[in-house]
């Protein structure tokens, strides 16, 4: 889940970029591409993987 929020977000920073829309620094497309690295990151470390309830695996 945290590998398409951070997909989300790098599309929304490069249509800032492309875009060329002027915001403030607190919507600037380098906020939104170092808080989607930071989604990547956890994505990669693992967090948010296996949100599943827990005792569903297979049975013997």
């Amino acid at each position: 889940m945290l590998g398409i929020t951070a997909a989300v977000l790098f599309f929304i920073a490069f249509l800032i970029n492309a875009a060329g829309i002027a915001t403030n620094d607190v919507l600037s497309s380098t906020n939104f591409m170092l808080i989607g690295l930071a989604a990547l990151a956890l994505h990669v470390a693992g967090i948010g993987h296996g949100w599943a309830a827990r005792g569903r695996g297979r049975r013997r």
